[in-house]
């Protein structure tokens, strides 16, 4: 069985080589999550580290989800808004390593994010995904609104422009 939970930022700085696996298991398998190929672990620790820097001034939540004490996904969620947006939250990086897709550790983890936005006193999250990516048909099953698509907004991580699919959902 699964476990997610949020980490401290003392947590997650002794998280960063298990979460720069995962991040660059994602970006290797063609994820387009803002990094570019080759991606190995050690170019992700300054991305992580930063995160766990997030973390500890409270402008951002990160949630692992952990099979047999081994993290295999990830999700944050942004808080740091601007004084007119404090209700909102972005939802950034769902990942989940290839050899543990197939589990339902997306959604495990999207649902733990929402909880955890709400306690938060979030009431709207945001996010944005690869158009035709895997991850978007994950979205729309969850109860997130498409918004729209905005053409050549990245590039996949092998090259080649890439559209993104906007999404929201309100929170209860």
């Amino acid at each position: 069985m699964p476990d997610i939970r949020i980490l401290s930022a003392e947590e997650a700085r002794a998280a960063v080589p298990a979460l720069s696996a995962v991040l660059a298991d994602c970006v290797a398998g063609g994820a387009s999550v803002g990094f570019m190929q080759p991606y190995g672990p050690d170019d992700a620790e300054p991305y992580w580290r930063d995160v766990a820097d997030a973390v500890a001034t409270g402008g951002s939540l990160l949630l692992v989800a952990e099979l047999e004490g081994r993290i295999v996904g990830t999700v944050q969620v942004g808080s740091a808004q601007m004084p007119n947006q404090p209700h909102r939250g972005d939802l950034k990086k769902l990942l989940v390593h290839r050899s543990a897709r197939g589990r339902g550790l997306a959604r495990l983890l999207m649902e733990a994010a929402e909880r955890e936005a709400v306690r938060c006193g979030k009431t709207l999250l945001v996010l944005d995904t690869a158009t035709g990516s895997d991850a978007e048909a994950i979205y729309p099953r969850l109860g997130w609104q498409r918004v729209g698509v905005i053409p050549d907004y990245a590039l996949w991580p092998q090259g080649g422009f890439c559209d993104t699919t906007l999404f929201y959902k309100r929170l209860a």
